[in-house]
């Protein structure tokens, strides 16, 4: 036997070991990992403003400090808003409940000559087995309900605290990144980090206009048709509907839908309605102004990108998606090399961009 094939295994059957023991470690850590990476785009997208207060002479703790108890108010205050709306509109609903299934019962009778009771339809209902099932697993879960919420919170936690830590310790994170590189590497590092900043704080900021948009055009059609509480649903379809990529939209309307139904079917028909023209009105005109200057992204590559990034990490991947690789295009194409375009070329593109004219109508193009 050879002397080096001793050796050869033990150090093959290391290098097994240090992968398996790597990828269980890394398994392992995949929830903190995710956690850092939502805390380090949360502290690029606050580090204009952050910046911006320490310039004026205040300590960047303490303009850390502030911009997220800014935050931190205007959440709790929205998310108040909204719990005291629906907790009002659930009330409403199940006052009526009897009024409602009343009005059912005597349809189904008159339509189909029945002799249905609301009593005894409760009585059944309240002495079946399947509801004394779902009670029994409702019970026995609410310990896994706890567990969750509180797991949510200690998220939202370790989430608040990473990025609070990079955002005020950002140049002396800079710093230690760029004191174990060379001085070639450095300006890249630097210059990627001003790339992530402004791609991250641009994507915010026209999210943030959309919305405030999308929030007073809501608001108004909800006051003309006086559904209620048009305030508060108007701030839940602008965020919802701009902060939650892909499905938001849908997610943002059907609230307003529900809450306008009781009043009238037909309001929830015009709000739909409105939901899915202001819809297209964003998507072609109000979009692409706003991201053309701050996220110049083409829209096929955004709608890859929000697939591919909850294909990767779900909704989280979905939120971070576009401003990661709105980064990465900016930062590589500062070094992709660009050529001029040869007369054939430039020809093509000009002719696919300039539209065809109108045939008058009953004519057709002949030889020339």
């Amino acid at each position: 036997m050879p002397r080096w094939l001793p050796r050869a295994v033990i150090l093959v059957l290391a290098l097994i070991a240090c992968f398996q023991l790597g990828s269980w470690a890394f398994h392992q850590l995949t929830g903190l990992l995710i956690n850092i990476l939502i805390a380090f785009f949360l502290a690029l997208a606050v580090e204009p403003a952050v910046s911006r207060m320490a310039a004026r002479g205040m300590r960047r703790g303490l303009a850390t400090f502030l911009v997220f108890l800014g935050v931190f108010v205007a959440g709790a205050g929205f998310v108040v808003l909204l719990g005291s709306m629906l907790a009002g509109q659930i009330v409403d609903m199940v006052e009526g409940f009897p009024r409602y299934l009343d009005s059912v019962i005597a349809a189904i009778n008159s339509t189909f000559h029945t002799k249905l009771s609301r009593l005894e339809i409760q009585d059944s209902l309240l002495h079946s087995d399947w509801l004394q099932k779902y009670v029994q697993n409702s019970a026995t879960g609410v310990l896994d309900v706890s567990a969750t919420v509180l797991g949510g919170l200690f998220r939202l936690l370790t989430v608040g605290l990473f990025s609070f830590y990079f955002a005020a310790d950002g140049p002396r994170l800079r710093r230690a990144l760029c004191s174990v590189l060379p001085p070639a590497k450095q300006s890249e590092v630097l210059r990627a980090w001003e790339i992530a900043v402004a791609k991250t704080g641009g994507y915010l900021y026209s999210r943030g206009l959309m919305a405030l948009v999308s929030g007073l055009a809501h608001y108004v059609v909800f006051a003309v048709l006086d559904v209620p509480y048009a305030p508060a649903l108007a701030v839940w379809v602008g965020l919802v509907s701009q902060f939650i990529p892909t499905i938001g939209t849908y997610l943002a309307g059907a609230l307003p839908m529900l809450i306008a139904f009781p009043a009238s079917p037909w309001y929830a028909l015009y709000v739909l309605g409105f939901v899915v023209i202001y819809q297209q009105f964003e998507n072609y005109v109000l979009q692409p102004k706003l991201t053309s200057r701050t996220v110049d992204i083409h829209p096929a590559v955004a709608f890859g990108s929000v697939i591919a990034g909850t294909a990767l990490l779900g909704a989280v991947g979905a939120l971070i998606a576009i401003p990661a690789v709105a980064t990465l295009q900016a930062f590589l194409g500062a070094y992709v090399k660009r050529y001029e375009l040869t007369e054939r070329a430039a020809g093509e593109a000009a002719t696919s961009s300039r539209s065809r004219p109108r045939l008058r109508r009953g004519t057709l193009p002949g030889p020339r």
